[in-house]
């Protein structure tokens, strides 16, 4: 998962990063991997990393990446248009194994992310891969998903009249 934060030593990237430091192993025992970006500076992400496990006694335990040209940012469509300065709006990028962009979210720069819809995002984005089921609004792990469109008028006419919104039982 790749996640952009506007700026080292500003208060909702910092709230950030201590929710996701204190959440990392639920992403690491999930296969997925963390990985921060800004414009700042390698000794600005170290500085800032460090003021963070000494004031909040919090380690952050995933890279932070320097993006100082913005050419990652720019990639990847993160800018600001409206920041007057190097500002990455808060995206993130639910990055596959096999290198495609499964979702991409954006916030603005005074919104903090929820790390709690993140870890949901990842758990569905999981149970959709492992159980081919699409899941519902609010969807959260262990509950019943949705079983995929039907493909042919027999499905159809077969399935009754909920033929459009099937559930699926969670696998075990």
């Amino acid at each position: 998962m790749l996640f952009a934060h506007p700026a080292d030593f500003t208060p909702v990237c910092t709230s950030e990063f201590i929710a996701f430091a204190k959440v990392e192993t639920f992403f690491r025992e999930r296969n997925c991997v963390l990985l921060g970006l800004s414009a700042d500076s390698l000794p600005a992400h170290l500085a800032w990393i460090t003021a963070i496990e000494e004031r909040f006694n919090v380690r952050i335990p995933f890279p932070i990446v320097e993006d100082p040209s913005m050419e990652v940012a720019r990639a990847y469509g993160m800018m600001d248009l409206e920041a007057q300065d190097s500002a990455t709006v808060r995206s993130v990028f639910f990055i596959d194994p096999t290198g495609i962009i499964r979702a991409i979210l954006s916030y603005p720069a005074s919104v903090g992310r929820s790390v709690a819809e993140l870890q949901r995002m990842l758990s569905a984005l999981q149970e959709v891969d492992r159980s081919n089921v699409l899941t519902p609004e609010g969807w959260q792990p262990g509950q019943a998903a949705i079983a995929p469109p039907l493909q042919t008028q027999e499905a159809v006419q077969k399935a009754g009249p909920n033929w459009f919104l099937q559930p699926k039982k969670p696998r075990p």
